[in-house]
């Protein structure tokens, strides 16, 4: 790696402080990007002491000092193209921008950025959300390709680099006795599922104008979809590995093109979660009632290809859920006789993927210790490597390679808004009614998963 400078527009906000700058410092305690400058704008009236104590914060003590004592903050109107301009001024040797922005703000920048001479070889990092439906990230990856090529682009979702969703590669083309099961023949239903206890946590301003389905399914959890369905890539370099995601996007849509009967969305009301009193979401500060958000949001999908026509992917995030699940499960279909005599398989086989902790168990029944003709259900587990460097060093490290395996491209974004687009419009019409939950509970009662 050269020296290079990072860029960081929305240097003051939340997303920086809590994920980008802590990715950024473990990526430096690594020795792996040597001669980095680091340079923040936002509106806010900051100076370079401020700054370099967020930074310096955010990475933790005795990590990148040199890059923290050298830290610049230039107040700037990042949607202005004056602004624009004089950042980058300050910048030295080849540039990374990261939009740490809302999607329409991002969007505003790239139209500024259009009319400033951009550096040699400037990159380009967008945070998902990629726009806020179909038209709009087509609308951004215009206005993107307008300023670089489509391989300095960086779409980042950091589920991706999340160690756990990478080793489902290893999993699935590294072991014969698991590749030739996942299909149609032998799968019933494939369950992805990230409900956390966490509430709202004070980001209205943002989360009030996503909600779930946008938040976590549209990008996160589909992008999941398409490593656990995706075809096994001859190599991962990053042409041939996104040809693969996009293939299992394009062929996936609402099941049985019934958006209404396939989707799900709640809202949770006032309850308890860990001893901690929670408002109900409509009454927290910054959120509109009347814009009925969703905090849990359930999707069922279908990859109409040959290898899964008919089997259900079963996709749900949801905001202060009491039992936090976070995993992947595919479940496989019954055999097709059971020998009589044999008794007690009640539970069918299932293959899961945990995203935190980081595990891989498999359950399947085998003869109990006692009656040799009684089956009982038992589980191999086995942890996942938790990896050297958290999600946000992870993509920040193919940033600065010039390797974007790891983020989404163009085609793939707009798929994604594609899929969700119809369920969109069937909440907007009435025809799924809003559900509630307490919080602190498992969810709402009507539910898709089994």
């Amino acid at each position: 790696m050269t020296d290079q400078t990072l860029i960081i527009l929305g240097a003051s906000g939340d997303l920086t402080a809590r994920l980008l700058l802590p990715g950024l410092g473990a990526l430096l305690a690594t020795g792996q990007v040597p001669g980095l400058s680091l340079i923040g704008a936002a509106r806010d009236d900051w100076d370079d002491a401020r700054w370099r104590r967020r930074v310096q914060e955010s990475f933790g003590e005795g990590v990148a000092t040199e890059v923290a004592g050298a830290a610049r903050y230039l107040p700037a109107d990042v949607t202005e193209a004056g602004d624009l301009r004089r950042v980058l001024d300050a910048a030295t040797g080849p540039v990374a921008i990261f939009f740490a922005l809302p999607p329409a703000i991002t969007a505003r920048a790239c139209d500024a950025l259009a009319e400033v001479d951009l550096p040699e070889g400037t990159r380009l990092v967008c945070e998902k959300p990629f726009g806020i439906d179909g038209d709009a990230a087509a609308a951004l990856n215009k206005a993107l390709s307008r300023l670089v090529p489509e391989e300095q682009i960086h779409r980042v979702d950091h589920f991706l680099g999340k160690s756990t969703v990478l080793n489902i590669l290893g999993l699935r083309f590294a072991n014969r006795i698991f590749e030739p099961l996942l299909d149609a023949t032998n799968v019933a239903s494939v369950d992805i599922v990230f409900d956390e206890k966490l509430a709202l946590e004070g980001r209205a301003g943002y989360y009030d104008h996503a909600g779930a389905l946008a938040d976590m399914i549209q990008s996160h959890l589909l992008q999941i979809l398409a490593l656990l369905a995706m075809e096994a890539p001859t190599t991962l370099g990053a042409a041939e590995f996104r040809d693969h995601k996009a293939d299992v996007l394009r062929a996936t849509r609402p099941f049985h093109d019934d958006p209404a009967a396939c989707s799900r969305r709640a809202r949770y009301t006032a309850g308890t979660l860990e001893g901690r009193e929670l408002p109900a979401y409509a009454d927290e500060p910054g959120v509109d009632p009347s814009r009925e958000t969703e905090t849990l949001a359930e999707l069922v999908v279908t990859v109409d290809n040959w290898r899964w026509a008919g089997v259900p992917f079963r996709l749900r995030s949801g905001k202060a859920v009491g039992n936090s699940r976070k995993e992947a499960v595919i479940t496989f279909k019954r055999p097709p006789r059971i020998p009589d005599g044999l008794h007690g398989c009640d539970q069918p086989d299932r293959l899961r993927i945990g995203f935190g902790p980081d595990r891989l168990a498999l359950d399947f029944n085998i003869n109990g210790p006692g009656d040799p003709f009684e089956l009982d259900p038992v589980s191999l587990e086995a942890a996942f490597g938790p990896g050297d460097l958290p999600p946000y060093g992870e993509v920040l490290r193919g940033v600065f390679e010039d390797d974007p395996t790891l983020s989404v491209r163009g085609d793939t974004a707009e798929q994604c808004w594609r899929i969700v687009a119809p369920v969109v419009a069937a909440w907007r019409a009435g025809a799924v009614p809003l559900l509630e939950y307490p919080a602190g509970s498992p969810g709402p009662e009507d539910s898709l998963l089994t």
